[in-house]
């Protein structure tokens, strides 16, 4: 993915590198994973008083720890 690319993106997803490809592929797409629904909830959980890229960062631990998020 190229950030110059000249697609339209929000000003929140320059912050942090990380941000592109969640913005571009999960970021306003509907989903209907219940994993998924869950990965979202768990991090929701986990960054009350900790900024979002802290936790977006974690997420790949989280994926292990949370066993791909499989209720």
């Amino acid at each position: 993915m190229d950030i110059n690319d000249g697609k339209p993106r929000c000003p929140w997803m320059f912050k942090v590198p990380e941000y592109l490809p969640y913005h571009d592929q999960e970021w306003g797409v509907p989903s209907h994973d219940d994993n998924h629904h869950f990965e979202h909830l768990v991090m929701e959980n986990f960054q009350a008083g900790l900024s979002f890229a802290t936790i977006f960062r974690r997420r790949k631990n989280y994926r292990k720890a949370f066993a791909e998020f499989n209720p």
